[in-house]
């Protein structure tokens, strides 16, 4: 099949552009290197669009959260990848969590069903000299190819790790000592207020299990990778641990909102599980992500109380992600601006999250189609949460300074006049809300 658009890439920027173009009357060819005999660090199948670290798409409120609201913008837009999470959603609270397996299947037999999309199980070790193509390839690019892009754009790749939480098989973890709940005991659209498996600590245990973080051996890193600095969003726990004793406790160890029906009582620490498969065998350790080794992690995470007899079906793990200066390097239609006929999606562009990265593929993917059909390249307003994230990627930031970024309020415009706190959220909903209508009608 003759191709009018080449992405690298399956994953979810890939993914999503594919599907986008596709539905809009192009003929796409997506390379995906998995399947071809070879593996990234971090993946462990060829399923397109595959979560290799959470479960979890964030929140999913799109009155309050601006991850939330970007879940509604693109669902406005027929994304495949909100199509797919809603489809193969699992219990998570107020959370839009899936069964990732799942999920994964469904983006890929809708891929491989299109007939406007041909997928070439292949490496791609250099950016095509002419013809339109998109680069989501994410942070985990085969080595010849990131080499290749940063010659092409005159810059060296920034670079941060990223962590992946364990997994536990359900039936291993002791509720008689755990309990189910959502913190607050807040409902989401699928859940009953019991979405999560906690177990809680005592001060002494609490203690204990901070101190055994710190002394924890640690996966030892090669003399290139010493300088790269962590995403915020996504830290080791041992790393969080050595902030401060407390820091866990207004982290992913918190115990607000969540009384133990022993006691009554808010525990002095909890650790979370967060359901990770439809079956509800296998159960996630929120936030938990780490670069203790395997054998440490075993033997540490099981002093937690319920997990005295945990098994695991995936361990933590640390993998290097790569990311361009964006803000320097690409124009507002997600352009390379020394090489035009090069798009950029994903999170090689520096959105940080399996949302944000869809969403970046989703608008690489219209402005290719508009490009072809001589459209003028309109991006979504700055006041949508799409926008916000494209503006930031696009000059928004600071080129000196542009870190990974998740979608938040504070990339949209301010709301003009004088406003309560706590009506905000609100108020940049429905602006949004009203700003998409608008847009979508005049690309239409």
């Amino acid at each position: 099949m003759a191709h009018q658009v080449h992405i690298i890439g399956g994953g979810l920027a890939g993914s999503e552009a594919a599907w986008q173009l596709a539905e809009a009357g192009v003929k796409v060819r997506l390379s995906e290197m998995r399947g071809s005999g070879e593996m990234t660090p971090a993946h462990q199948t060829d399923g397109l669009a595959e979560l290799v670290c959470s479960n979890s798409f964030r929140s999913d409120d799109a009155e309050n959260n601006a991850v939330g609201l970007l879940h509604a913008e693109m669902r406005a837009l027929g994304s495949l990848i909100m199509a797919s999470a809603d489809r193969h959603k699992v219990p998570a609270g107020s959370a839009l969590a899936v069964d990732r397996d799942g999920f994964s299947a469904r983006v890929t037999e809708a891929i491989l069903a299109h007939p406007n999309i041909e997928v070439v199980r292949e490496r791609v070790d250099a950016l095509p000299a002419s013809g339109l193509t998109i680069v989501a390839t994410g942070p985990l690019t085969a080595a010849r190819l990131a080499e290749l892009i940063g010659a092409a754009t005159g810059s060296d790749s920034l670079a941060f790790f990223d962590a992946i939480a364990p997994i536990v098989h359900r039936d291993t973890i002791d509720m008689d000592i755990c309990w189910m709940a959502s913190r607050w005991d807040k409902v989401g659209p699928d859940g009953d207020g019991k979405d999560y498996i906690n177990c809680p600590m005592t001060k002494e245990q609490y203690l204990a299990f901070h101190q055994g973080l710190l002394d924890g051996e640690k996966t030892e890193f090669k003399d290139w990778e010493k300088d790269t600095p962590y995403f915020e969003g996504c830290m080791p726990i041992e790393m969080m641990a050595a902030r401060g004793v407390d820091t866990l406790r207004f982290g992913p160890m918190k115990p607000v909102g969540l009384d133990d029906p022993k006691t009554g009582r808010w525990p002095y620490a909890v650790v979370q599980l967060r359901q990770d498969n439809a079956l509800g065998t296998l159960w996630n350790m929120v936030g938990f992500q780490t670069k203790l080794k395997y054998a440490e992690q075993v033997r540490l995470f099981r002093t937690i109380p319920g997990l005295e007899n945990a098994e695991f079906a995936r361990l933590g793990g640390l993998h290097r992600n790569t990311f361009i200066n964006s803000p320097q390097l690409l124009d507002q239609g997600l352009r390379l601006k020394q090489a035009p006929h090069v798009r950029f999606a994903g999170q090689i562009t520096g959105c940080e999250g399996y949302v944000e990265s869809s969403a970046i593929g989703l608008i690489a993917g219209r402005f290719a189609a508009a490009e072809l059909a001589g459209k003028p390249l309109v991006p979504p307003p700055p006041t949508t949460a799409l926008g916000a994230l494209l503006g930031h990627i696009t000059g928004g930031a600071d080129a000196k300074s542009y870190q990974p970024m998740n979608v938040n309020f504070g990339l949209f415009p301010p709301i003009e006049g004088k406003t309560k706190k706590k009506e905000r959220k609100g108020l940049y909903a429905a602006r949004a809300r009203d700003a998409l209508k608008q847009w979508q009608a005049a690309i239409a």
